[in-house]
């Protein structure tokens, strides 16, 4: 039996616990209070229709007594970590999927805690005592069905799928809820009148991948109650990226650049905290009319360089046609490497031996920050620009 463990309302349920004035009241974290998006609902939020990646905008025209907190991420690390590690003490098998979800091998643990509902309600036990925080559990024979049960009675849920109820519960679950059956896969699923994961068998193997492609052989096993994936308890942490929701619109270069500049430090100095490299640098850029794309390009080396990123992210950019202002900007790092891992080496070039010196540079800058601020030290071009706008505000 495979167990999910999904927090309720994470970010939004510890400021909650924090504050007793917003206890029951609808609460969104955002970083931004008029042109940031929200991160995390309430309960209480949500009952005005409010979501995770709303506009804040839009949230504040839905519920006007709407609570804005900025949000904490530190306090969210260090409860993610507790939590993290009450799984650990139930099962050696855990696979964290996120800040405030995992999965949890419980097979083999029943002579220690018991029957699976057992061991389910022990765990929310200990993370109500504990943190007085609460979550939804799943747990069913296969890892898919343990992550869709624990979503179906949020909050507070524990809902449990036995191998007896398991071939209904597939025969009836609408297909929508399948994991990985996005917008465009529900399009076609519309057109072949496929409405349940049961629905599936009615399909052979060579319809089903030219229209879904690989994931077809993923919905026919799944339509089976066979889920080949499994638990990864060294879970690497794919991406790291940083964006920012700009106080206005822009279209400026210099002004785009700058900030692409300010990301790629944050970013490449994470990497160096982590002792990482990367070998994709990507892009992710939010039009005026809240369109948004994504760019990135595989490198033939790894680098951790602030610089180097920077140098990728900007010629990224560089390419693309702009005919909208842009609202939001990011920069995100991909294909995470441990710095001293082995790998192969393209022939040394005076590119290569530049990028080497400026990390030499950058592990430098990282080490006065790390002692005395993120502020204290940064580029002298970000300098100029924050210069720039306080002469600018005080003319």
């Amino acid at each position: 039996m495979i167990l999910h463990i999904d927090m309720d309302a994470f970010f939004a349920a510890i400021e909650q616990r924090d504050n007793p004035h917003l206890k029951g009241k609808p609460v969104i974290i955002s970083a931004d209070h008029s042109r940031g998006v929200v991160s995390t609902a309430s309960y209480e939020a949500r009952r005005f229709g409010i979501r995770s990646a709303m506009p804040v905008f839009q949230a504040k025209q839905r519920c006007d007594h709407l609570k804005i907190i900025p949000g904490n991420m530190k306090k969210y690390q260090t409860a993610s970590r507790q939590i993290m590690a009450i799984l650990a003490s139930f099962s050696p098998s855990l696979e964290p999927v996120s800040i405030d979800e995992a999965y949890v091998d419980i097979n083999g643990c029943e002579r220690l805690f018991g029957s699976p509902e057992q061991i389910g309600m022990a765990i929310k036990n200990q993370i109500y005592d504990r943190l007085s925080l609460t979550c939804s559990v799943g747990i069913a024979p296969v890892k898919f069905l343990s992550k869709i049960a624990s979503d179906m009675n949020k909050p507070d849920g524990l809902t449990i799928i036995d191998r007896l109820q398991m071939d209904r519960f597939i025969r009836d679950l609408p297909i929508e809820k399948v994991p990985g059956v996005g917008k465009q896969a529900m399009k076609q699923m519309t057109l072949l009148k496929i409405k349940t994961l049961g629905d599936i068998h009615h399909f052979a193997l060579p319809i089903l991948t030219k229209k879904f492609g690989s994931m077809g052989q993923r919905l026919m096993e799944l339509s089976r109650g066979i889920d080949a994936t499994h638990l990864s308890e060294n879970t690497v942490r794919k991406s790291i990226s940083s964006e920012t929701t700009l106080s206005a619109d822009i279209k400026d270069f210099e002004t785009v650049k700058q900030v692409l500049l300010d990301h790629s430090q944050t970013v490449g100095r994470q990497l160096r905290k982590k002792g990482w490299v990367c070998t994709v640098v990507f892009i992710k850029l939010k039009f005026s009319d809240f369109s948004r794309i994504t760019r990135q390009k595989k490198l033939d080396d790894p680098i951790c360089s602030s610089a180097a990123i920077f140098d990728e992210a900007l010629a990224l950019y560089r390419k693309i046609q702009l005919s909208k202002k842009i609202r939001l900007v990011g920069v995100g790092v991909g294909g995470l490497k441990d710095k001293d891992a082995p790998f192969q080496m393209s022939l040394i070039t005076r590119e290569s031996r530049q990028k080497k010196q400026w990390e030499s540079v950058d592990e430098a800058v990282d080490t006065i920050a790390e002692k005395f601020g993120t502020n204290v030290i940064k580029k002298a071009s970000l300098n100029r620009s924050i210069q720039e706008k306080k002469n600018g505000k005080q003319n």
